[in-house]
């Protein structure tokens, strides 16, 4: 009986030295390193982060009382600019970045109403990324003068 019972502890502490030198490679072993590829911005994602920050200089510039500038020429970029998925960029799309320069454009010549108008151009956003891309939409939202 006692030669079961060593015998057993014996294979248990071997089963156990095993076990301890595999974990022990596994934690030594060298890594393979993942190919990292950086995420390149398209034109469009680029440009609507700039009129994103643009309008939230606008916003303040509403709010505050003071002067605008002029419509920010770049923004007519909307209609050439290159789409992550080109597919994207159709009649919907065209539409809605009608809609929103018209809005964006009648706050520099509307400043009476520029409110309206800078609201105008955040639906015109929103309704666009609600059957686009709608990751970007409690951000947009934000920009609501209200």
């Amino acid at each position: 009986m006692k030669k079961i019972i060593v015998i057993v502890l014996v294979f248990s502490f071997l089963s156990c030295q095993k076990k301890e030198s595999k974990v022990e490679e596994e934690r030594c072993s060298p890594v393979k390193e993942k190919k990292l590829e950086m995420y390149q911005m398209s034109e469009m994602a680029a440009l609507m982060e700039q009129m994103f920050v643009d309008n939230k200089r606008l916003k303040e510039s509403i709010l505050n009382g003071d002067s605008l500038r002029s419509f920010p020429k770049h923004f007519l970029k909307i209609y050439r600019a290159k789409f992550t998925d080109e597919s994207d960029n159709d009649l919907f799309f065209k539409q809605k970045a009608k809609e929103y320069i018209a809005a964006q454009q009648l706050i520099y010549s509307d400043p009476k109403n520029a409110t309206e108008h800078f609201n105008a151009g955040v639906d015109a956003c929103i309704k666009c990324h609600e059957s686009k891309c709608g990751g970007p939409i409690p951000r947009i939202k934000k920009l609501y003068i209200k």
